[in-house]
């Protein structure tokens, strides 16, 4: 066991005597090349981390709120579900639901819309710093304007939701007016738009997008009723209504905009009974009840749902036996995963929204039931959209995004 112990020692000691210079110096090559190696490879970490930064930020627009405008709902519809209500303002059915469901839930689900908005948040704040000509590009496009109101609408709808701020204190206060007023200066601009500039007649840019700009007046006046503003309120309500109005028209009656609307953003055609829905809760925060004007426009956005859901199904029939050679509206767009498809989870979660204050007030099986079974569909749209988007994570930015195509000019960001 010595001898075997001692031969190691006496091989090394000769390669340092007979090779020591020859170490030496490559021991420096060795330490030069790491360091040169070390260099570009920190280099190359940098230069690839800034090339991924660009690709998301050139890719990247505000149609992906549409992620945090269907989290912001949900959140919603689960506080209407756990906040504590008079148990004779509600019914059996209510009271059994809202029993299943824990707060936590709630909480968690909030704070996960919360951190994916801030996510959203940040990401278009770098695209508006290194890219804003692509961002001026989305404010004079037909379709991407609209989505400049999806931001507010996303934190108006978590303001309203918050567990932690109460509606009348500073702090809410504070933050409605940061979130409204972007909503405000789209309003002044486009609306102003359909007024005086020919190119941007009302006849001519209106398509199913349009809708948010309604929605958000309306989100807005449901959050300025929550605080006490009741003129402010009606104020955003009127503006959105009227111009509702006169939208609803122009697409009822000639669907300007659908022709070019790309493919695969048809479902955004859900949007259609997402404004009244919308409308019926904003008033029904003025008014302080469910009343008959909430429950004339809870039935309209539930006729359109019926409408649209019957249709697609009638189609779907005609397509499965080839009875009708006439496309699906959805056929195209539903053929592979795009962040368009979380255009389906907000109007339907608005819907079952307003259908629980329905059940509040009316106290009815049929109510009851209709509620439970929307929101039942909304829960399932809502988790069946985060499964697919898990699952095609690869897919949230890719090459032929119907919107981040329509913006050919990409500037080269100066970084500091």
């Amino acid at each position: 066991m010595a001898a075997q112990g001692v031969c190691p020692s006496h091989e090394i000691e000769l390669v340092i005597d007979h090779q020591t210079s020859t170490t030496t110096t490559s021991s420096t090559n060795i330490n030069t090349n790491t360091k040169h190696s070390n260099n570009n490879s920190l280099s190359t970490m940098i230069v690839a981390k800034r090339s991924s930064l660009n690709c998301v930020l050139t890719k990247f627009h505000a149609g992906y709120f549409r992620i945090s405008l269907s989290l912001g709902g949900q959140a919603l519809l689960w506080k209407a579900f756990t906040e504590p209500i008079n148990a004779e303002e509600t019914s059996n059915t209510v009271e059994h639901v809202r029993s299943m469901l824990h707060p936590t839930g709630f909480l968690v689900l909030w704070s996960l819309a919360l951190s994916i908005l801030l996510l959203l948040s940040l990401v278009y704040v770098l695209r508006c710093l290194f890219y804003f000509k692509m961002v001026k590009a989305e404010f004079l496009h037909h379709v991407g304007v609209n989505y400049l109101f999806a931001p507010s609408i996303s934190w108006l709808l978590l303001l309203q939701s918050a567990p932690f701020v109460a509606p009348k204190t500073l702090s809410y206060l504070l933050l409605w007016w940061l979130f409204a007023v972007p909503v405000v200066v789209l309003d002044v601009k486009i609306y102003g738009q359909w007024f005086t500039k020919g190119k941007r007649f009302l006849s001519t840019v209106a398509n199913p997008t349009s809708q948010l700009s309604v929605i958000g007046n309306l989100v807005g006046a449901q959050a300025a009723a929550h605080m006490g503003w009741r003129e402010t309120a009606v104020c955003l309500f009127s503006l959105g209504m009227v111009h509702y109005l006169v939208l609803f028209v122009t697409l009822y009656q000639r669907l300007s905009g659908g022709d070019r609307l790309p493919v695969l953003l048809r479902p955004v055609f859900f949007l259609f009974f997402a404004a009244p829905g919308v409308a019926s809760l904003a008033w029904e925060s003025i008014v302080g009840h469910f009343d008959t004007a909430s429950k004339m426009l809870f039935f309209l956005s539930l006729f359109l749902f019926t409408a649209l859901v019957i249709n697609l199904f009638h189609h779907f029939i005609y397509s499965f036996f080839h009875l009708n050679t006439t496309p699906m509206l959805f056929k195209r767009s539903m053929r592979r995963f795009n962040v368009a498809w979380w255009a389906y989870s907000f109007p339907v979660t608005v819907l079952a929204i307003a259908s629980t204050e329905y059940a509040h007030q009316v106290k009815a099986s049929i109510a009851d039931i209709l509620m439970l079974i929307l929101s039942a569909l909304s829960v399932f749209v809502s988790l069946a959209l985060t499964l697919f988007t898990l699952l095609n994570s690869n897919m949230l930015l890719p090459d032929n995004d119907p919107t981040a195509t329509l913006l050919i000019h990409l500037p080269t960001p100066q970084y500091s």
